[in-house]
C-alpha cells in the first residue's frame, strides 16, 4: 500500500515488524525495521530502490495495485545491497527494458549478486542530473563507502527531498513513517545504534561528505532514508547529529566489558565499576558480560564512552572465544580517541591481559599501562591496583 510523502512522491516500501536480526545475525533488531522504496510520479515516473528479497513478491504485487508497471520510466538504485535491490530481479521480469540509474560500483555489485541479465544500466556520478518534468530534476550524489563503495543519494529538486539511502536511517518500524510521529527517544536510540554499528568505521569519510553536501547549497526539506523514519520535521537535525557523531564522539562514560569462567574476572570488573564511581561520581558507568549482552547494544555504549576496560581469563594461552570474536567486531568499528585497559584472571600461564592490550591497541585505542592480572581469584592485594587503573582511564 502506498503512503503519501510529499507532492507527487509516495512511499511503497515494506514495514518489517517481526525482523529480529540484520546482516545475517550481526545486527540485532529491537523495534522492527523497514525497507523504504519511493515512487515519484511527475511527467516521468521513477522508482527509487526496492525492498529485501524475502518480500519481493509482496512488493511487486503491491506496486502493481498502485501503478501500471509499464509506466515506470526508470529506476534509481541508490545501493546494490540486497535489502534495497532484492526485488529488482522479480520487478525486471515484469518490465525488462526499464533503465536503471546507479553508480559504476553499483553495476559491479548488482551483476555480482544477480548475474549479468542484460539490464539497461546507466552509470551516474556526483552532480549528474536527469529531468523528471514539471521543472524538477533528480541530482545524484555519490556516497562512496557510506557504507558500500556503490552507495549514492538522490536529491529531488522542487520538493527538496534527499533520498539518502543508508545514511540518516535507523532500524525502527514506524507505521506513521515520519520522525514527528515516532517516539523521539526510540528514534534517536536506534539512529545512534545504527551509526555506531554500521557507519562509524567510515566516520572520517562521512565528515568529508557532509561538508561536500553542505557546499552544494541544497535546500533540504525532507530526508527520506532507506530504513526507519523519514525526517520531515527539522530534517537537518539528523545531519547535525551525524556531524557530531563523526567527530570521534565521546561522552563522560566508561564501559566495562568482560567474560568470565569462575567469576574471578567478573569480580575485577565490578570492582573497577565501583572505583570509577568513587573517583568520578558524574561519570556514567556501564558493565556488560560479553557472552550474555547484545553486542550491538554494547558497541553503542562503547561509541558513547571516553574509555573502556576489557577483561578475560587466560584459556589455553589465549582469551575466551567469546571475547576474541567480540574484539574482532570492536576492531572493525574503528573507534577513535578512546582509552582502554585490560584485566583478567589466570591459573597457569596468564597471557590474557597482554593479548587484550595488543588487540585493543590494534583496534585504535590508547591503551593505558595499568592493568589487573590476578593469579586465581582476586584478593585485596590484587584489587589494590584497581584505583591506579581507573585513574589512568579517567585522567
Amino acid at each position: 500500500m502506498r503512503k503519501h510523502i510529499k507532492g507527487n512522491v509516495s512511499w511503497v516500501g515494506y514495514i518489517d515488524w517481526e525482523l529480529e536480526s540484520f546482516h545475517g545475525d550481526d545486527y540485532s533488531i529491537m523495534n522492527g525495521s523497514s525497507q523504504n522504496a519511493y515512487l515519484i510520479e511527475e511527467e516521468k515516473t521513477v522508482l527509487i530502490d526496492t525492498v529485501w528479497t524475502p518480500h519481493r513478491e509482496d512488493f511487486v504485487e503491491n506496486l502493481k495495485k498502485e501503478i501500471d508497471l509499464k509506466k515506470i520510466d526508470f529506476i534509481v538504485a541508490n545501493h546494490g545491497e540486497c535489502d534495497h535491490s532484492g526485488s529488482l530481479v522479480a520487478l525486471m521480469e515484469e518490465i525488462p527494458g526499464t533503465p536503471i540509474y546507479c553508480t559504476a560500483n553499483a553495476v559491479k555489485s548488482l551483476e555480482g549478486q544477480y548475474g549479468k541479465r542484460g539490464w539497461d544500466l546507466h552509470v551516474v556520478k556526483t552532480g549528474d542530473r536527469i529531468s523528471i518534468g514539471n521543472g524538477k530534476e533528480l541530482v545524484f550524489i555519490e556516497m562512496r563507502m557510506l557504507h558500500w563503495p556503490d552507495s549514492m543519494a538522490t536529491y529531488m529538486t522542487g520538493d527538496n527531498i534527499l533520498f539518502s539511502n543508508d545514511a540518516f536511517g535507523q532500524h525502527y518500524a514506524v507505521a506513521e513513517l515520519f520522525n514527528d510521529k515516532a517516539d523521539r527517544c526510540t528514534l534517536y536510540k536506534e539512529a545512534e545504534k545504527y551509526f555506531a554499528n554500521i557507519l562509524n568505521p567510515f566516520a572520517q569519510v562521512l565528515a568529508k561528505k557532509l561538508e561536500e553536501i553542505k557546499g552544494f547549497g541544497l535546500d533540504i526539506d525532507m530526508i527520506a532514508p532507506s530504513h526507519g523514519a523519514i525526517w520531515r520535521e527539522d530534517p537537518m537535525q539528523i545531519v547535525e547529529k551525524y556531524a557530531v557523531w563523526a567527530n570521534a564522539y565521546q561522552e563522560d562514560q566508561i564501559t566495562i566489558a568482560y567474560d568470565t569462567m569462575w567469576e574471578g574476572t567478573a569480580q575485577i570488573a565490578h570492582r573497577i565499576a565501583q572505583e570509577i564511581h568513587t573517583q568520578s561520581p558524574d561519570t556514567v558507568v556501564k558493565v556488560f558480560n560479553i557472552a550474555k549482552a547484545d553486542k550491538n547494544e554494547v558497541m553503542t555504549e562503547i561509541f558513547r564512552s571516553k574509555a573502556i576496560a576489557v577483561g578475560s581469563p587466560t584459556v589455553c594461552n589465549g582469551i575466551l572465544s567469546s571475547v576474541a570474536g567480540w574484539m574482532e567486531f570492536v576492531r572493525q568499528l574503528k573507534f577513535r580517541n578512546k582509552k582502554a585497559a585490560a584485566f583478567g584472571c589466570y591459573g597457569w600461564s596468564g597471557e590474557s591481559v597482554k593479548i587484550l592490550q595488543e588487540q585493543l591497541s590494534k583496534a585504535g585505542f590508547t591503551v593505558v599501562e595499568e592493568n589487573i592480572k590476578s593469579l586465581w581469584n582476586p584478593d585485596e592485594e590484587t584489587l589494590a591496583a584497581v584505583p591506579a587503573l581507573v585513574s589512568a582511564l579517567i585522567g
